[in-house]
C-alpha cells in the first residue's frame, strides 16, 4: 500500500487546561485507558482515531483529541485525512502571512520546525502552499485565523482509514456517502468493526419507493455495511474556532448506550462539556434543519440593519417550523429546548451558512456562484433546503390543513423553507422575499404551528424509512 503522510507532531502543543499537571494526566489517561479497554486494544497496540475531511469542525476537533491525548504516543495515535493536491491562492497565503506574525508562539513554533521559509515565499509569489501541507502545521484552509496544534495529515485515504478504531467523519453531507462508499471497500478484510463519530449535518431526500429522509448516520451505514450501533452523531451550540480558544461550550453525542456514554467522557474536557443522548434522530436532524433557516437569518440580519426584533420574529416562526418537522419524522422527538435550542440560536446567530445568507441579501454573492465558498468550505444549508422542501412537498405526506381544513403537503405549513427555496434553488425570488414572507398578514401565530404538531398524529414512520 502506497501512502502519503505530510505531517507528523514532533513537538507539544501547550494549552490552557493544565494538562501538565499530574493530576489531570492521570485522569486523561485513565480516560483513554478505559477506550482502549472497551475497544480491546493490547498494551502494545495503540488505539487509532483518524478525522476524516479538514474542514473547519473536523480540524478543531482533530485538534481537540491531539492536544488532550497526544501526549500519549504508545496509547494513542491521531492523525486526519484530507484530500491532496489543493493549492491555497495568494491572497490566501498572504493573509496566513500576516496571521503567522501576528501570534509568537506560531512564529516561533514555525521557525523551530524550519517551516517558517514557505510562508515567506508564498507570501511573495515564489510558492504556492498546498491546503494538506499547511495542515501539517496546524492552519485549516477554511479557519485562517484560528491557527491549531501540528497535526499528522494522511493524504491516501486507504492509509488512513484501514485499521482505523474511530472514525470521526468530518465531511459535508454531500460528501459522505461517496467517500464511505470508498472507505468499506477498504474494511472487506476487517475482523472488528469500527466506531464512527459523525460531525456532518444535512440530509439527502430520497423519494423512490416512498419519500423518506436519509441522513449523514444512515448513509455511512448503508455505504459500510455498519451497524447503527457503531455509528453516533455529535452536535452542540459549537462554533469551531471559539471551541478551539477554550471557550466554554457543551456538545451532546447520540446513539447506542454501549458507546456514547464512554465516548462523551472521554471526549469531555474542562472547557467543552460532552453529554450523551439516545435521540440520534431529532438531533442530527436538527443539526440539518438549523443551517437551513440559518440561511434566513442571516439574509433578515443583513436586510434589517441586524434588527433585534425582525430578527426575533424569524426566531419564532422558524423555530416553529422546525418544531413542526421534527414531529413528522420522530414519534417523539426531544424538545427544542436546552442544548438543542442553543444549537440553532448559534447557528443562526452566526456561522457560516447564516454569513452566507447575509452576503446573498448584500448582493456579495448569488446563488449562482454555487455552495462551495472560498475560505469557508461547503454551506451545507443549501442543499438542506432542497433536501426539505422536495420531501415535503410529497402528497403521499399530506397533512390536514388546520384553517382550509383539507389536505395539504406539509411544506404548506412551513412558509419560510418555502420561501428559501425560491430564493436558493429555483431562483424565482430575491433575497427581499424573506421579509415579505415574515410580514405576511395571513402568516399564523408560530405558537399555532407547534400546538398542530404536537396535538395531531402528524408522525410519518415512512419519512425515516420505515415501514
Amino acid at each position: 500500500m502506497v501512502g502519503s503522510i505530510t505531517g507528523i507532531v514532533t513537538d507539544a502543543h501547550s494549552n490552557s487546561n493544565g494538562n501538565g499537571s499530574v493530576q489531570n494526566l492521570n485522569c486523561l489517561e485513565e480516560k483513554l485507558e478505559e477506550l482502549r479497554g472497551l475497544l480491546g486494544k493490547s498494551n502494545s497496540d495503540p488505539l487509532k482515531i483518524v478525522s476524516v475531511g479538514a474542514g473547519a469542525w473536523g480540524s478543531v476537533f482533530a485538534a481537540l483529541l491531539q492536544d488532550s491525548y497526544g501526549q500519549f504516543r504508545e496509547k494513542v495515535q491521531i492523525r486526519i485525512w484530507r484530500r491532496p493536491g489543493r493549492a491555497v491562492d495568494r491572497a490566501t497565503a498572504e493573509h496566513l502571512f500576516e496571521v503567522i506574525n501576528s501570534r509568537e508562539d506560531v512564529l516561533r513554533r514555525l521557525i523551530r520546525r524550519c517551516a517558517y521559509l514557505k510562508y515567506v515565499e508564498a507570501r511573495l509569489g515564489d510558492r504556492t502552499l498546498l491546503a494538506d501541507e499547511i495542515l501539517k502545521d496546524g492552519f485549516c484552509l477554511n479557519m485562517i485565523e484560528t491557527p491549531l496544534c501540528p497535526l499528522k495529515v494522511v493524504t491516501n485515504l486507504q492509509e488512513a482509514v484501514w485499521d482505523a478504531d474511530i472514525v470521526v467523519n468530518g465531511l459535508p453531507s454531500t460528501e459522505t456517502r461517496e467517500i464511505f462508499e470508498e472507505i468499506s471497500k477498504y474494511w472487506k478484510e476487517r475482523i472488528t468493526m469500527p466506531v464512527i463519530i459523525s460531525l456532518s449535518k444535512g440530509i439527502e431526500a430520497a423519494l423512490d419507493p416512498l419519500p423518506h429522509i436519509i441522513t449523514p448516520t444512515k448513509m455511512i451505514s448503508q455505504a459500510t455495511g455498519l451497524p447503527m450501533e457503531n455509528i453516533l452523531y455529535l452536535g452542540g451550540p459549537n462554533i469551531a474556532s471559539e471551541i478551539y480558544n477554550k471557550e466554554y461550550a457543551n456538545a451532546r453525542i447520540c446513539g447506542a448506550e454501549k458507546w456514547r456514554k464512554p465516548l462523551a467522557k472521554f471526549l469531555r474536557q474542562p472547557h467543552f462539556i460532552v453529554w450523551d443522548n439516545s435521540d440520534l434522530i431529532t438531533h442530527e436532524v436538527m443539526g440539518g434543519l438549523k443551517n437551513v433557516y440559518a440561511i434566513g437569518a442571516g439574509m433578515v440580519a443583513a436586510l434589517t440593519n441586524e434588527s433585534a426584533t425582525s430578527k426575533s420574529v424569524y426566531f419564532a416562526h422558524c423555530t416553529s417550523e422546525m418544531i413542526f418537522i421534527t414531529h413528522l419524522l420522530a414519534e417523539e422527538p426531544e424538545k427544542l429546548a436546552g442544548p438543542l435550542l442553543a444549537d440553532t440560536y448559534v447557528t443562526l446567530l452566526k456561522g457560516r451558512n447564516a454569513w452566507y445568507g447575509q452576503m446573498l441579501a448584500k448582493g456579495a454573492l448569488s446563488p449562482d456562484m454555487g455552495d462551495s465558498i472560498s475560505g469557508k468550505g461547503m454551506i451545507q444549508g443549501v442543499s438542506a433546503v432542497k433536501a426539505f422542501f422536495e420531501l415535503l412537498s410529497q402528497s403521499s405526506l399530506n397533512v390536514l390543513h388546520p384553517e382550509e381544513n383539507k389536505p395539504v403537503a406539509p411544506v404548506e405549513l412551513c412558509p419560510i423553507l418555502k420561501t428559501l427555496y425560491k430564493i436558493l434553488i429555483s431562483r424565482e425570488q430575491s433575497s427581499q422575499a424573506i421579509l415579505q414572507a415574515l410580514r405576511d398578514e395571513n402568516l399564523n401565530d408560530p405558537r399555532d404551528r407547534i400546538e398542530i404538531a404536537q396535538s395531531h398524529v402528524f408522525y410519518r414512520p415512512s419519512l425515516l424509512g420505515k415501514p
